[in-house]
Formats: C-alpha cells, structure tokens, sequence
C-alpha cells in the first residue's frame, strides 16, 4: 500500500499562526476603530476623544508586536493589507446605505445609514493618519531597534509611538471634524487623544506587548 504524504504546508500552517491571529486582531482593531470614531465623547464641553481613542492604541501595541518579532518588512505588509481591508469596508457600507430596506424596518435603516454614511470620511481621515502613523511607528521602532538593540523593549514601543501617534491624531482630527466642531473643540480634540493614546499605551499596551513577544519568543523557538 502506497504510503499518502504529509501535506508540507501543514507545518508552515502551524508554524504561521501566531503571525495570522496578530494580524488577525491588527486588522479587526482598526476596523473596529473607525465605526466607533462616529461617535465624539465630550466630558465638561472641555474633553473631546472620538470613542475610537479607547481602542487605536491596542491596534499600535500589535502593530509594535509585529515589527519586533516578524520584522519591518512583514509589519509594513500588515499595514498595507489593514489599508486594503479599511477601502473594502467603506466600498461595502456604501452599498448597504443605498440599498432600499423595508418600510416597518424604517427606524433601523436610519440609524444605519446615521453611522455608516458618516464612516467614509472617517474612514479616510484614519487611512491618511493611518499611513502616516503606522508606517512612522513601524520604522522608528525598528530603527530603534537597530540603533539601541541592547535597550528595553519599552524604549521602542514608546519612543516611536510619541512621534508617531501625533503624526496620527493631528491628520485624522484635521480630515475628520474641520467643518463640524469649532476650532476650539478641535485642538482640544487634538490635544486629548493624543495623550489618551500615548497614556493608554504606556500603561496598558506596552505591558501586553510585553507579554505578548515573549509568549510569541518562547512559542516561536519551542
């Protein structure tokens, strides 16, 4: 009896799966960061975050992830692939605005064409702070990397996000709010979520980037 091979991409299957769940919660973060940036938090008319804020930071945590285990070139092609995801996302809530729904069903159709018509141009305030920030985060990280490889993990994950979340926030509040708060409310906006994102990071993602390289290092080499 002729003995049936071993499929040999099984192994490489196995061997990729830390890559494709990283990448798999990169990509959903994101998405799910600009249907909540819909919304606008205020607290006193003084503090102004998108609801987006809360999640973003965890996406650049993974985005840190990514470039110290797999490398810039792999994060770099993680980032492109998000970008990719985030146009398919707006090509088809589009579609689904300007589909006709059911006249008892009326209510539902408003609330989602309220969220999702909006969502475009949300959408391509992220994707511009997106590249701008991401790709800077990824690069700086590395070069960091490169340059202090004898240096804690954490000098990496924070010294590139405080250059790299400002050249975020400052575009996507720019694109996404001029012409529907006033000016005051936007540099607030700007000033806010850029010290929520830095502070969530710091406190939050850089202790899960932490745990996450190592599991993934021990995982990798065992």
């Amino acid at each position: 009896m002729n003995k049936v091979s071993e499929n040999p991409l099984k192994n490489r299957t196995n061997g990729d799966m830390p890559f494709m769940v990283v990448t798999a919660l990169f990509v959903t973060l994101y998405l799910v960061s600009n249907i909540m940036a819909v919304k606008v938090i205020s607290f006193l008319d003084i503090i102004y975050f998108d609801a987006g804020t809360i999640t973003f930071p965890f996406a650049y945590m993974l985005g840190d992830i990514l470039t110290e285990i797999w490398g810039y070139k792999n994060a770099k092609r993680v980032i492109w692939m998000t970008f990719l995801c985030n146009i398919i996302m707006v090509v088809f809530t589009q579609l689904g605005v300007f589909l006709p729904s059911p006249s008892y069903l009326e209510g539902t159709a408003i609330a989602y064409d309220s969220v999702f018509t909006y969502v475009p141009r949300i959408v391509l305030a992220s994707l511009t702070g997106f590249l701008l920030g991401e790709l800077s985060n990824a690069w700086l990280m590395d070069k960091i990397k490169n340059k202090l490889y004898d240096k804690p993990l954490w000098t990496r994950t924070i010294g590139s996000s405080i250059a790299a979340h400002l050249l975020d926030t400052v575009p996507f509040v720019l694109i996404a709010f001029v012409g529907t708060m006033t000016w005051r409310d936007i540099m607030m906006m700007i000033a806010t979520q850029y010290f929520m994102k830095l502070g969530i990071e710091i406190f939050f993602g850089t202790p899960l980037a932490y745990a996450g390289v190592n599991y993934l290092k021990k995982r990798i080499k065992g």
